[in-house]
């Protein structure tokens, strides 16, 4: 390796573990992505550390459990809260050791001007502070925001560029076609150069918008369109690759920030064989995706099921690219570099994971068991399938080798094993806390604060905002 790897992460959103064909779906037309699968490495035991946008996506960036960091919910704009300007992200690490780093696509970590992506490391930005659903758009894709004259929490949609907005109420069906355009410009204007390039997809959060073209395609609908759209647009980022000749130069991240929605699972949406889905610690909220690939410098076509997390790529992105880890703060993640030669030896430098639905401690898994503490207060019987249903039985232990659909209790019968890993939980809840407890961990930072938080944009019945046609009502 003659010169520091460039990094692309593409992480989309509310994408679930059955919806790629590589991973079982039997809808979605995925050849780019299972071509990289086949060229790569497949993870199937991959963990985000939380099964919602905002907590899951500031472990990622900083390499740190959510509620060690403050995060125990989803931002809202006009948000209070955000992103710790004193946390050091992925993008900080390697803008100090000389790349070039862009954000394209979703924020969620904050809006104020204190929690932007240009103070955490990102020399550039283009793209959606929040989730596509959080403007004057459509919540329920048969509604029409033309019913909803009044709706004072939920101002116009921005699309950011820096600091700055450059647009209101965009075309979210044209939306993935600017965020491909805008990253193979980054790309091709630093290819002599490392960059980090984090490409944070609006698909498949829930309202899928789609161009008509992607919509002709498929059968199944929008939310599988979504999909292959989310396919089409890394086959633009490889092939462009391919094409500057820095294919061995350039390590390929593709994940989700969290499992497939309930809402969309009408849709065509899947995180089979998993049980549970986004905002639960069954392992269809926080089992993922992930696939990795770096020409000549990773095995090609393996398989992991070694326990890795989405903290881990703090700590290995910085080995690969000779920046420092902080020292003055915990990590939880751990480099995984040597995984990607000698897959079949490597093993987990994880002692267990902890599962948590916001601030409480659900559930942690070491090794193939996990035990589950269901939580008294959840009632997940408004979900259409039994799979988001949380149990009746208080503890419950699963062997995730032979059962990954969580469907066998096994507590009764191994009650060391039991106490082992609520051992370990209560050692958890010390460290970083638990809410359901009300137990404050030892070592936790604050999140970001400020006093007098307003909304990016406010609604102004006099703006020409763009009205497209997924806003008009079906027979307007």
């Amino acid at each position: 390796m003659t010169r520091k790897p460039n990094i692309i992460l593409m992480n989309c959103d509310d994408l679930g573990y059955g919806d790629i064909a590589c991973y079982g779906s039997k809808l979605a037309s995925t050849p780019t992505i299972d071509k990289m699968a086949s060229e790569g490495i497949k993870f199937t035991d991959f963990y985000m550390a939380a099964s919602v946008c905002s907590p899951s996506r500031a472990a990622m960036l900083t390499g740190s459990y959510p509620l060690r960091i403050g995060f125990d919910r989803v931002m809202r704009p006009g948000d209070k809260n955000g992103l710790n300007p004193n946390e050091i992200t992925i993008a900080k690490l390697l803008q100090d050791v000389g790349y070039s780093t862009s954000l394209i696509g979703k924020w969620h970590l904050g809006d104020q001007s204190e929690f932007l992506p240009l103070k955490f490391g990102f020399d550039s930005y283009y793209g959606l502070p929040y989730s596509n659903d959080m403007g004057r758009n459509n919540i329920e894709t048969k509604k029409s925001n033309l019913e909803y004259p009044d709706l004072p929490n939920q101002p116009p949609l921005p699309l950011m560029v820096g600091n700055e907005i450059l647009q209101q109420q965009p075309d979210q069906r044209a939306l993935t076609e600017r965020y491909v355009d805008e990253s193979l410009r980054f790309i091709r204007d630093n290819q002599n150069n490392p960059f980090f390039l984090y490409f944070a997809h609006m698909y498949t959060h829930r309202p899928q918008y789609v161009p008509k073209h992607a919509l002709q395609k498929t059968t199944h609908g929008a939310y599988v369109a979504a999909v292959e759209q989310i396919d089409w647009s890394l086959n633009m980022i490889l092939s462009e690759l391919k094409a500057l000749s820095i294919e061995e130069d350039t390590l390929v991240i593709f994940t989700s920030d969290n499992g497939a929605s309930p809402l969309n699972m009408v849709h065509g949406a899947s995180n089979e064989p998993l049980r549970g889905g986004k905002g639960t610690t069954w392992e269809g909220g926080h089992r993922l995706p992930c696939i990795m690939k770096w020409k000549g410098h990773m095995d090609e076509g393996k398989v992991c099921s070694e326990l890795v997390t989405a903290m881990d790529y703090l700590p290995t992105i910085a080995k690969l690219s000779g920046a420092k880890i902080p020292t003055d703060r915990t990590i939880d993640g751990k480099d995984i570099s040597h995984s990607f030669q000698n897959t079949e030896n490597f093993r987990s430098p994880h002692e267990a994971f902890y599962y948590y639905r916001g601030g409480d401690l659900e559930a942690v898994r070491q090794g193939k068991w996990k035990l589950r503490i269901s939580s008294n207060n959840l009632n997940n019987q408004t979900f259409h399938q039994r799979a988001f249903a949380d149990s009746t039985d208080r503890l419950e232990l699963f062997d995730l080798e032979t059962d990954i659909s969580e469907s066998e209790n096994l507590a009764k019968q191994n009650t060391n094993i039991v106490k082992r890993l609520e051992l370990l939980m209560e050692h958890c809840r010390i460290d970083i806390g638990d809410q359901s407890r009300m137990v404050k961990g030892n070592d936790c930072r604050p999140i970001g604060q400020v006093n007098d938080a307003r909304p990016l944009t406010e609604y102004d019945p006099d703006h020409p905002y763009m009205i497209s046609m997924y806003d008009l009502d079906p027979d307007y």
